[in-house]
């Protein structure tokens, strides 16, 4: 069943894009507390889109990064893991309003969800592959590249991918107490396809920060960064 269409409207106005299939753009804005709390109205959540999304993504960052670089395979890996981070995501779906599109759960509505990253990361996952399904992988890159081209080029000269645990680790070291740096898992969520992990880090017993992400390894940058901004 689809949602509002004066919504769905809203939404392809702020895009540029208008959907064949108004149910695939309905299905790409539905979080999964929405979903769930309208099982009997056979709502569909959009974990399945940003499945399909996510790797669509994955081929249009690649193909860029491949024909405007000569960088070697290593490379291009940690250039193309910084464009599609979190926090990439997140801010080219707060460039179109996403969040105020977002169909959610009452809990997550009260939470702050509208503004939360992690949502707004997925969801935007989950318009490229509607925009995929809709219309192909043209239409798709379009969309893409029009809201991260910046991102990309600006990865490309050097300026998005920061190794964060490194960056941390070398100013801890500069304090020389001895102390080791750690990173612990806090908590595991979402199906085995969408996983979310939550990491510590510590410094000895004392924490410095925590942060989220779709493998550990990112949620450990995350949760460097948290830490070295309050250093800062």
């Amino acid at each position: 069943m689809s949602v509002k269409s004066d919504i769905l409207d809203r939404f392809e106005k702020a895009i540029g894009y208008e959907f064949s299939n108004k149910l695939l753009l309905s299905e790409a804005l539905v979080h999964s507390s929405y979903a769930n709390e309208n099982r009997h109205r056979g709502m569909v959540c959009n974990e399945r889109l940003e499945f399909l999304g996510d790797s669509v993504l994955g081929i249009v960052v690649s193909d860029y990064l491949f024909k405007n670089t000569e960088l070697p395979e290593g490379e291009l890996t940690k250039k193309r893991a910084g464009i599609v981070c979190e926090k990439s995501l997140s801010d080219a779906g707060k460039k179109i309003g996403l969040g105020g599109y977002l169909f959610l759960g009452k809990g997550e509505e009260a939470t702050g969800g509208r503004d939360r990253a992690s949502i707004i990361a997925d969801a935007f996952e989950a318009v490229i592959g509607a925009i995929y399904l809709d219309s192909g992988i043209y239409e798709a890159s379009l969309f893409i590249l029009g809201l991260l081209e910046e991102t990309i080029k600006g990865s490309i000269e050097g300026n998005i991918f920061r190794d964060h645990k490194t960056e941390l680790q070398e100013i801890l070291q500069g304090i020389g107490s001895g102390e080791k740096i750690k990173y612990e898992l806090v908590s595991e969520s979402g199906p085995d396809h969408n996983k979310k992990f939550m990491m510590e880090v510590k410094f000895g017993d004392k924490s410095l920060g925590a942060g989220e992400g779709k493998t550990k390894k990112e949620a450990e940058q995350e949760a460097a960064k948290v830490a070295i901004e309050r250093f800062e």
